[in-house]
């Protein structure tokens, strides 16, 4: 965490070299969330290149050093958005391969979660995104956004209706769904 805070500090004084590590140390979390959001690898690596892009040009108004992660993720999590509101005005040919692949009912079920996750407020919308996506813990989530872990853990609770609970349920009712369907094919 040390070592990171100095890079961001240089990088804030104009060290290419400097964000260079940073780019190398938060890249495989950010395609790992932009493709969990946006389903397509090809939009996940643009919007990643653009986080890191936009990220590099403001460095230098970052107030917090500390709050690296959590304000890349931030602007990840912004253009995803974006793409999403995208996806719903593009008109896409659906093929019989796509069909085939994703499902109806397996389409319906990921704009739900979708749009459930992105109902979320911005810091629990991070919190449960940092926990699920990039396998953070309660402590390190709460060191990165400057919260108690405790209160972490509270805006991550499944159980939680009003912070993810029902994207915790579709997800889980899918799952079960999937399972009745396997048993009556044996």
């Amino acid at each position: 965490m040390e070592q990171e805070l100095q890079l961001v500090r240089r990088a804030q004084s104009g060290d290419t070299g400097a964000f260079a590590q940073l780019y190398e140390g938060v890249y495989q979390d950010l395609y790992r969330f932009a493709l969990y959001v946006l389903k397509h690898p090809q939009d996940a690596q643009d919007v990643v290149s653009d986080t890191v892009m936009d990220a590099f040009a403001q460095i230098g108004e970052l107030r917090k050093s500390e709050a690296f992660r959590a304000w890349i993720f931030r602007i990840l999590s912004n253009k995803c958005k974006r793409k999403l509101k995208e996806y719903a005005t593009r008109p896409e040919e659906l093929t019989p391969e796509l069909l085939e692949h994703l499902g109806k009912s397996g389409m319906d079920e990921h704009a739900a979660v979708r749009s459930l996750f992105f109902e979320l407020p911005s810091e629990e919308r991070m919190i449960i995104a940092m926990h699920l996506f990039c396998g953070y813990s309660s402590k390190e989530i709460g060191k990165l956004l400057d919260l108690n872990e405790n209160t972490v853990r509270s805006k991550r609770e499944p159980g939680n209706k009003e912070n993810g609970g029902e994207i915790l349920e579709v997800r889980n009712e899918r799952y079960a769904k999937s399972l009745e369907n396997n048993r009556k094919f044996r």
